[in-house]
């Protein structure tokens, strides 16, 4: 039985999509052009409104001064409409005549003469001087009440422009690029969706021959060329492991009849080294092949059976729990998957260390620890430990990879950590006996195309 996990589409957070990425940097080179526009246009204008203040306050200057100076100009015409302030300044800064409004007084001191920007009655003024004939010095202000005004309208203005544009392009960006990447959005939940144990299949083409066309069609060129070279590399494999099955298998017969026979530690040394030589390539066919091209041959067989395989493949190893129960499995798969994991805790714990193996049997769940004295897991693989050719004690990497995926075909599923007490923990779950009703019929299952060497070597 097969138990697998369902492919879930991952989802590329908001902040981390292409479209935002897009949509901000046009906002941010939207904001860049509309502040220097902005501050350009504002400028131009702010400087024309003071050209033009500055025209119309020294006009009426002199208008004013040529009255004062060419007294018989101007006789009958009606004087221009008093705006603004005005005063008359004799030679010794006095005031001589000053419009309405001011509150001063002839003969007063008038020291602001010489100011051309000051509050009057809590108003700004600019003034301008002029020579009025023997009069003295004509002082005019205007209020630039109007002028502040409209420069902080335009300021207003461009501030507004700032947040608003930058936003608006945010939203309207955001929106595009959605619907322009949507083709690209589409094929990368295709592709999530790709089960790398099957046929990898091609992403379908957007109608328009644009970018996404053709970064799909380069893809599904690479996707091609990906699954031929595993159809080669998986058929090299399998090809090699097929040759050095037989041979081990018969060196490994031939040292365990010699060792019996001779009793030469020497000898058992190598009949262990063969043990470990056909366990790996068994692990390398269980890769070559992979999950889904093999089946389980279904067995219940007594517990105590599993324990003395294990005993003779990984002396040293202490038994815990009990054994003597039934376990419904495919012994050759199972003592693999055992064995894989007993060889890294002896491999770690070294010859003085301590190995031991915990059966914890229930109707619903059969469950193997293993433990082990060593220094334990490195903490940076986390979960990578149970991936191909990744291995944190010098082994091939294969076997806790080999493990997971036989626990998997088993409809169960192998964890690790670090105990505790010190060391390294493996666990092994595989359903109980009581769930052998809803599974298949082992005798409908039929027989795998094992490779004969590889099944001979795991029985003993």
């Amino acid at each position: 039985m097969t138990r697998r996990p369902a492919l879930r589409t991952a989802r590329v957070a908001w902040r981390h999509s292409l479209r935002f990425r897009l949509a901000l940097v046009y906002s941010l080179v939207a904001l860049a052009i509309t502040t220097v526009i902005g501050v350009a246009v504002v400028t131009l204008l702010l400087g024309s409104m003071d050209r033009q203040f500055d025209a119309r306050l020294n006009e009426r200057a002199d208008v004013l001064a040529e009255r004062f100076t060419n007294l018989s100009k101007g006789l009958g015409e009606r004087p221009p409409p008093i705006t603004g302030f005005t005063v008359l300044v004799d030679d010794q800064g006095r005031v001589a005549l000053s419009s309405n409004g001011l509150g001063l007084q002839p003969g007063e001191p008038f020291p602001q003469v010489s100011t051309h920007r000051l509050r009057l009655q809590g108003t700004p003024v600019r003034a301008v001087t002029r020579k009025a004939g023997g009069f003295g010095t004509l002082w005019v202000g205007l209020p630039e009440d109007d002028l502040i005004a409209a420069r902080e309208s335009a300021l207003r203005a461009l501030l507004l422009s700032a947040l608003v544009t930058p936003l608006l392009m945010l939203l309207l960006g955001y929106w595009a690029g959605r619907r322009a990447l949507a083709g690209l959005g589409q094929a990368a939940d295709l592709a999530d969706r790709i089960d790398p144990t099957r046929s990898l299949a091609t992403l379908p083409l957007p109608e328009r021959e644009d970018e996404v066309h053709r970064l799909l069609a380069a893809i599904n060129r690479l996707l091609v060329r990906i699954e031929a070279g595993q159809a080669r590399e998986k058929q090299l494999l399998g090809q090699i492991v097929h040759e050095l099955g037989a041979p081990l298998t018969v060196l490994k017969a031939s040292l365990n009849r010699a060792a019996e026979r001779t009793g030469d530690a020497e000898v058992s040394r190598a009949a262990l080294v063969a043990d470990e030589l056909t366990f790996t390539t068994q692990d390398l066919m269980q890769l070559a092949r992979g999950q889904l091209e093999m089946k389980l041959v279904w067995h219940y067989i007594p517990a105590k059976t599993l324990q003395g395989r294990l005993d003779r493949l990984v002396p040293g190893t202490e038994f815990q729990g009990d054994w003597t129960g039934g376990i419904l499995c495919d012994p050759d798969r199972l003592t693999q998957a055992l064995r894989n994991l007993l060889a890294n805790a002896r491999r770690a714990a070294g010859p003085e260390g301590s190995v031991s193996l915990t059966l914890e049997e229930t109707p619903e769940q059969v469950r193997f620890t293993v433990r082990d004295s060593g220094p334990g897991l490195p903490p940076e693989l986390g979960e990578r430990i149970f991936e191909p050719f990744v291995s944190g004690a010098g082994s091939s990497g294969l076997g806790l990879s080999v493990s997971r995926q036989i626990a998997l075909m088993h409809g169960g599923n192998v964890t690790g950590g670090n105990h505790a007490g010190g060391g390294a923990q493996f666990v092994l779950c595989i359903p109980g006996a009581a769930l052998g009703d809803d599974q298949e019929d082992p005798d409908d299952e039929g027989e795998t195309e094992e490779d004969p060497a590889a099944l001979a070597a795991a029985r003993p």
